[in-house]
């Protein structure tokens, strides 16, 4: 196997999945790595330290070198080492990892299987610098003061540099680790950088910081930044504040599975950047170091979270039994991988913990945040709570209980939705507006004041409309949403700019991730053959983003309610049937084309996001209508299609435009396109994304047309290969594809350098394309 690896992909799917939904259906197993070795291969000295790094194995690893267990982690989101020193043999050595993943369910999306995030052999010298010793604090960012902070084996002179982007030495010392506080030998020291320049969403500007320790050296990429968030000023990044466009995204990397290539995590980072967001929340696990990386070169705020929940389980096998035990080593791994990341701006202790509503939990919540506080005093804390949901389950409605776990596992397609799941299929049933209008309830309040008074910005899941009220009955809450439904980004947006205290926005969610079948998709018959999210259904269809990274019309209505576009248009699908009803996290199906072959006469709904006083839809010339735009930045209108030219038209208050934007139908000519999304890759790291569309000769796609797509590669290896549909009974793991909408995505490993080639055959003819490899 080749790491990242996630073996739940070559798992099968069944209707008799214990994880069913959460899983999308896969049937998951235990696996055994093995790996053969000669001491010879590992260059080590008598004395040395010589450990392995797991970023992180789903789950409940197992580590053993010939034979002898000699690390164990449990969770399968957090990094770990194992410590191969004293029993590496001369010659011939076997190392194993299990991962065990068979007691289902575990978890309630997608998880993936295996040694899905990178694995690291370090070897370090007797006298050395500790694993995750040096952190870097930026400690005034007018002056350009920061401290740096070196944890080492023995007492002894450390050299520590600072260097630009180009190598260039910037500052330079020497200062001597011997202050011994139970973690080894600590070394202290503050210098000025004049010259520094500072980092932000808009300059991330980044720097080197190498430390000497004898023999030893580390270095880490920092950045120059502070953060402050207090009830006064809001969040603020280096005095200046800054209002978190942001929004929720799970670890899986779509077609892929959850395997944590550092190009598919960097990909995400440049979407969401590039689609107006300039916050993430990480849903609800630490993330891959991989990630934190591409948030610090492309400046994009991270709010890292530790778990989805705590004593009381939401799946049976979850890691709920553990959390109380567990959480000072698993917070400490978490800040000892986000501390010199500028990118990391919050924890997050939990998400929808209902715990927050009992005196235990609220106890759990101040004990985590003091001792994140203890670990960690430059960052907020939060935690992500349901209001309505804290009082559903204070009177006991949707809480876990070992008998309906027990029944769960029996009875795999009829079980009994609790915690979380139960919240998302009362709001599927019910909708956005019963949800937000149940955490306006008095008793919401009464559950939830506890555990939001000993943290330090309290995180609210879809309570858009207690903002304001709260706002003024607790004059010191600083409020961040959480979580969030699409619809509300316009009402919260226009609320912040007037409310310091109001920091952010987390909409749910960013990207479609797999799992959690169907809880944001509205879909219809002719790519679904059920819409009770049975078999055939693998993912939620609730992102911005679809399954390949491609951006919905939601992700265009986030921009202009952001007030970062003006004017966008949504078409909802003409001429596809019977529809699924909507979903509370789907705000519209609705799709920037115009070009429905084959459907002239019919009529559909057409929407218009503006931020404007009015706006104005031209077909071909003609006006449709013209309608005031309201609170929410979106207008609908009813069309009859023809071919042609769909122009919106945005007014000011005064009527003079200030912005318009066209869609055009596709010409008659049907080609098969393949595009990659990157002329240039490197060997290694380098992943090709190809993406094959059903469009007339200009490129412009044809939603309407389907049909296999088939792929040869040479030079190089397919890693997935399907379509965002969030029915897919097929595998990713195939050399055919359907498509979705007209389209389908390709991602291919290069072997070698040279040129990567992708042939393609379809109902519509054939393609190529060809990627260079360095």
């Amino acid at each position: 196997m080749t790491i990242p690896h996630d073996a739940m992909q070559w798992d099968p799917k069944s209707a008799d999945s214990p994880s069913g939904v959460n899983s999308g259906w896969y049937s998951a197993r235990d696996y055994l790595y093995t790996k053969h070795f000669s001491s010879a291969d590992i260059r080590r000295s008598s004395g040395d330290l010589t450990l392995l790094e797991f970023e992180g194995v789903y789950r409940n690893a197992r580590i053993r070198l010939n034979g002898r267990l000699i690390a164990s982690h449990d969770y399968g989101y957090s990094g770990f080492y194992a410590d191969l020193s004293e029993y590496i043999a001369e010659g011939d050595n076997v190392l194993t990892v299990e991962a065990h993943n068979s007691d289902q369910p575990s978890c309630r999306w997608y998880s993936g299987t295996g040694i899905y995030r990178p694995v690291w052999l370090c070897v370090m010298p007797e006298r050395h610098i500790m694993p995750d010793g040096v952190r870097i604090t930026t400690v005034d960012y007018r002056t350009r003061r920061i401290a740096v902070d070196v944890r080492t084996s023995h007492p002894g002179v450390v050299y520590v540099s600072v260097l630009d982007v180009d190598g260039r030495s910037m500052a330079q010392f020497k200062a001597l680790s011997d202050r011994l506080d139970g973690q080894g030998n600590l070394m202290h020291e503050e210098c000025v950088i004049p010259d520094v320049r500072l980092w932000n969403t808009d300059e991330p500007n980044l720097y080197t910081c190498v430390v000497r320790f004898g023999d030893d050296e580390q270095r880490e990429v920092f950045g120059v930044r502070t953060v402050e968030c207090d009830a006064r000023r809001g969040f603020r990044i280096n005095g200046e504040r800054v209002i978190l466009r942001g929004c929720c995204l799970h670890h899986d990397n779509g077609l892929l599975g959850a395997c944590a290539y550092p190009a598919a995590e960097e990909r995400k980072v440049a979407l969401l950047k590039g689609g107006g967001y300039n916050a993430i929340r990480s849903a609800h696990n630490p993330c891959s170091k991989a990630l934190l990386d591409a948030y610090d070169r492309l400046g994009m705020l991270m709010l890292d979270e530790y778990v989805d929940g705590w004593y009381i389980h939401k799946t049976r096998y979850d890691y709920g039994t553990e959390v109380e035990a567990n959480y000072r080593d698993d917070l400490a791994d978490l800040v000892a991988k986000d501390y010199n990341h500028p990118s990391v701006i919050m924890y997050s202790i939990g998400n929808e913990v209902s715990e927050t509503a009992q005196p235990r939990g609220i106890a759990l919540t101040d004990a985590m945040t003091q001792y994140l506080h203890g670990l960690d005093a430059t960052r907020p804390v939060t935690c992500g709570v349901n209001i309505f949901f804290n009082f559903l389950s204070s009177m006991g409605l949707g809480v876990y209980t070992d008998e309906k776990a027990m029944k769960e596992i029996e009875h795999s397609g009829k079980k009994k939705a609790v915690g979380s799941e139960f919240f998302n299929r009362l709001a599927g049933i019910m909708g956005a507006d019963f949800m937000k209008f149940g955490a306006t309830l008095p008793p919401c309040d009464w559950k939830t004041r506890g555990a939001f008074a000993v943290m330090d910005v309290a995180g609210y899941n879809y309570g858009i409309r207690r903002y304001r009220h709260d706002l003024n009955r607790y004059p010191n809450r600083v409020i961040v949403g959480s979580e969030t439904f699409c619809s509300d980004a316009a009402r919260f947006w226009d609320l912040a700019q007037s409310n310091p205290r109001l920091i952010g926005d987390f909409v749910w969610s960013g990207m479609d991730y797999l799992g959690e079948v169907g809880i944001g998709s509205q879909e219809y018959a002719e790519y679904a053959k059920n819409f009770d999210g049975s078999l055939g259904w693998v993912s939620a269809g609730a992102g911005r983003f679809d399954l390949t990274g491609k951006p919905l019309a939601e992700a265009s209505y986030t921009q202009v309610a952001f007030g970062l576009k003006l004017i966008a248009i949504g078409v909802v699908p003409v001429g596809l049937g019977r529809e699924h009803s909507p979903s509370a996290w789907k705000m519209t199906n609705a799709v920037e084309s115009w070009s429905w072959d084959g459907q002239e006469g019919e009529r559909t709904q057409v929407e218009v996001y503006a931020r404007a006083a009015r706006v104005k839809l031209l077909l071909n010339g003609c006006e449709i209508g013209s309608a005031r735009v309201g609170r929410d930045a979106r207008v609908t209108f009813t069309a009859v299609y023809r071919p042609g030219s769909l122009t919106a038209v945005a007014y000011d208050a005064d009527g003079v435009e200030i912005a318009r934007t066209s869609l055009a139908t596709a010409g008659k000519e049907t080609r098969l396109h393949a595009v990659p999304e990157a002329e240039r890759i490197a060997l290694g790291d380098g992943l090709a994304y190809v993406r094959f569309m059903y469009a007339d000769a200009a490129g412009t796609v044809k939603p309407l047309l389907r049909g296999d797509v088939h792929i040869e590669v040479e030079n190089g290896e397919i890693l997935g290969f399907g379509s965002a549909c969030p029915y897919y009974e097929r595998s990713y793991r195939s050399d055919t594809a359907d498509t979705y909408y007209g389209e389908a995505m390709a991602i291919i490993r290069p072997c070698e350098t040279g040129i990567l080639s992708v042939k393609a055959s379809s109902p519509y003819g054939e393609a190529t394309a060809r990627i260079e490899v360095r």
